[in-house]
């Protein structure tokens, strides 16, 4: 029988994709693991495997098409001795027109749809009378008196969720998605540059950023930020590093890998700063995963060092090339960008000295690393120079409180500052 190739989740935040490449092509044999096309999802740009075995009969979604939903059918595979009449039983679905494609360039095509999934509920309406609700929308619509059926879903397929009771009354008729804000008068940049003769041209937004601009704005808007700040004197690590690196052969420790070193390390003998906030809880992570920033041609994306605290800087040095470059390649899996208990950006590099960066939710916590200078400190009542690191902490003040935060920064300065700690 026909199998059906489906837009997969490949990232918890996925709900659609470009398809941006096929690798193959209609009438090649396929077998389980063959990469069969590369799509853009809201993280990087990621290879898909096929899970059957058989011929590519039918390609249902051109290459280049975008938002894609996740299940719907993007292709057909037939076994071993099926011919073409066996693409009548593939489910029909509605045909994908591609952004940069006019519909009429189009030759039809026999199937594409949302394939339902047992997660996914059948669409309201009146096919249905049931209405789908998370069981915490239902108990708080319960002890309201709100009448679900008058209240609009924002979750998934529309499912009506706690926020969408927040804003609903007893007996209140449905709640309409709010209207975008009007812009004011002369604040749209396009209409400002062309009533001021500005050159420029525009840059289409990829979905990488979209989505970063979208989690971005709902991290400020939802997250109580609180700052923190700290000076590391980085006169011995520089010192540690250096003797490091002239033994090394085949690697070169960076200032950066003692940082991953010393935020897991700092978040072991502190657990109290390696947390997330949720409704009902704080959750206490019992391992130290570091989340680094990376720049990318896409947006900034955020590979993981897993258990950072236990590895050594040599192995965080090496696995940080190879998820750096990957980054960059658009060649992550899911697995290396997905998760993390606390984030790392560093513009030190840059010259930046101080910076305070945007907490990257479920996360609780992240620092924001500066570029180590020379400055004039006093030791011992006499003025003297020493290089010199501003580390400011961004906060999720639910979870990681003023006084939680400032202890766990004392613990990482003093990690910093005695460097052979990091390595014994």
């Amino acid at each position: 029988m026909p199998h059906n190739v489906l837009m997969p989740a490949l990232s918890p935040t996925m709900t659609e994709g470009k398809l941006a490449k096929w690798l193959k092509k209609e009438g090649d044999k396929i077998k389980p693991g063959t990469v069969i096309a590369e799509i853009e999802t809201d993280k990087a740009t990621m290879e898909v495997e096929a899970v059957d075995e058989g011929t590519l009969a039918k390609i249902l979604v051109p290459a280049g098409t975008e938002g894609v939903k996740v299940n719907t059918l993007i292709a057909v595979l037939l076994e071993e001795g099926e011919d073409a009449s066996a693409l009548a039983k593939a489910d029909a679905p509605k045909t994908v027109t591609p952004a940069n494609q006019p519909a009429e360039s189009l030759k039809p095509a026999p199937a594409m749809a949302v394939m339902p999934t047992q997660q996914q509920p059948a669409q309201q309406g009146k096919a249905s009378n049931r209405i789908f609700a998370s069981p915490l929308a239902k108990r708080i619509a319960k002890e309201k008196g709100i009448d679900l059926a008058s209240v609009k879903g924002s979750g998934p397929h529309g499912r009506i969720v706690k926020y969408d009771l927040e804003k609903a009354k007893p007996g209140a008729a449905p709640v309409a998605a709010a209207a975008p804000a009007a812009r004011a008068p002369g604040l749209d940049a396009k209409a400002l540059a062309d009533a001021y003769g500005i050159p420029y041209k525009l840059v289409p937004n990829n979905g990488i950023r979209k989505v970063i601009a979208r989690r971005l704005t709902e991290a400020k808007q939802t997250i109580p930020h609180f700052y923190l700040s700290v000076d590391c004197e980085l006169d011995a690590l520089l010192n540690v590093r250096k003797e490091l690196n002239d033994a090394a052969q085949g690697y070169k420790i960076s200032v950066n890998d003692f940082v991953i070193k010393a935020t897991g390390m700092a978040l072991v003998k502190y657990p109290a700063a390696n947390v997330s906030w949720t409704d009902d809880n704080i959750v206490q992570y019992e391992r130290a995963d570091v989340s680094v920033a990376v720049a990318t041609p896409n947006g900034l994306i955020t590979p993981i060092i897993k258990d950072a605290a236990n590895k050594s800087l040599k192995d965080i040095s090496n696995e940080m090339k190879e998820l750096a470059a990957k980054a960059k390649d658009g060649k992550l899996k899911p697995q290396e960008f997905q998760g993390g208990t606390i984030s790392v950006s560093n513009l030190g590099m840059f010259g930046v000295r101080e910076f305070a960066a945007i907490v990257n939710p479920p996360q609780g916590a992240i620092l924001a690393i500066g570029a180590g200078e020379q400055r004039a400190v006093i030791k011992d009542g006499q003025v003297k120079a020493a290089t010199v690191m501003t580390v400011t902490m961004s906060t999720d003040h639910r979870c990681i409180d003023g006084a939680i935060g400032a202890e766990y920064l004392q613990v990482f300065k003093k990690l910093i500052e005695s460097p052979m700690s990091l390595i014994l």
